[in-house]
């Protein structure tokens, strides 16, 4: 049993991981993170770059500008928190 799997006997869907960059910790216990995705364009072909900023909940303040992070899926924290971090891939330089 992984550290994602429930106890037996409870049923939980599987919830999405991201990896995003910091762009602000501003916030206590929160930081802004911009999830860049890669796509071809469906006419052109283009490789075509698209980004969604998140807040996430960040208990211990450990997540600064510019470090990669793992964050993951949650309950609703507040108006538009909806991810927690997970762990700090990178750190900025």
């Amino acid at each position: 049993m992984t550290s994602n799997e429930p106890a037996a006997g409870t049923a939980r869907s599987v919830r999405k991981v991201r990896l995003g960059v910091v762009v602000s910790d501003k916030m206590q216990k929160t930081v802004v993170v911009r999830i860049d995705r890669r796509f071809a364009h469906p006419r052109y072909g283009k490789m075509v770059t698209r980004s969604t900023k998140v807040k996430a909940h960040d208990e211990a303040n450990d997540a600064k500008t510019g470090d990669t992070v793992r964050i993951m899926e949650t309950r609703p924290l507040s108006k538009d928190k909806r991810w927690r971090v997970v762990e700090i891939v990178d750190r900025a330089r």
